[in-house]
């Protein structure tokens, strides 16, 4: 992965370092913006938080989840399935980041779509997507508007921010659950492991704290599917 990402970034870097770091220096610089809940707390103090701050909090925030995702990995009974871990990641970084532009949902749909292929969870995930897209438009023209104010004022737009954070931390929520009860998780009911996790499928847990570190643990099964035990160097499908 280092060597690929260096081929392709490394020659822009020699030959067009201002061009290749204007990503990276405008989302450093740019403040508190349109969707993230850092937005809501500027609007509602009297003093709003400094970008540099904004910037050291949403880090150290980033940083915090990560470690509690990396905690639930090591916890959880069976090792969590690697969409799962992915979708928890990209998630984290979008409700922690001082900015939520509407395509970024785009990041997380596919990573839903495996960590929790279940359409009552993504249809109630998307309608909070929704309300957002509507609500952020709505702002604008209220913004835009002059005197006239069409549109969403600040504090409906601030309920439309908290609908988006809420929406996507439930669905987060229900893959916590499936990480914890992996009896839950449709993909596992049947049997399978990680169909979608390479090598690491069907591998053994090398390193499991918690109730993963039991081996014989039955923790998947259907009526009609066979009994998977996990989390032992004896894994194997009984009848």
């Amino acid at each position: 992965t280092a060597a690929t990402w260096l081929a392709v970034n490394l020659p822009v870097i020699l030959f067009a370092r201002d061009g290749w770091s204007k990503f990276y220096s405008f989302s450093r610089e740019r403040g508190v913006d349109f969707g993230s809940f850092w937005l809501i707390l500027n609007q509602r103090m009297d003093s709003p938080l400094s970008t540099d701050t904004v910037n050291t909090l949403a880090m150290a925030l980033m940083f915090l989840v990560c470690l509690g995702i990396g905690a639930l990995g090591l916890i959880a009974p069976r090792r969590p399935r690697f969409a799962q871990l992915a979708f928890l990641v990209v998630a984290a970084f979008i409700l922690t980041n001082k900015v939520y532009s509407p395509q970024y949902v785009l990041w997380l749909i596919p990573l839903a779509a495996l960590a929790r292929p279940r359409w009552r969870d993504f249809l109630i995930w998307q309608m909070c997507e929704v309300a957002y897209f509507l609500g952020i438009w709505m702002y604008l023209a209220y913004t835009t508007s002059g005197d006239a104010h069409k549109g969403l004022p600040t504090e409906g737009y601030q309920v439309a921010i908290v609908v988006h954070l809420l929406g996507t931390l439930y669905l987060c929520a229900v893959v916590v659950c499936d990480i914890l009860m992996p009896e839950r998780d449709v993909v596992r009911r049947g049997g399978d492991d990680d169909p979608s996790g390479g090598v690491l499928d069907g591998a053994e847990d090398s390193f499991v704290l918690g109730a993963g570190a039991h081996s014989g643990r039955a923790v998947a099964h259907s009526a009609e599917g066979p009994v998977v035990k996990w989390g032992s160097a004896t894994e194997g499908v009984s009848p």
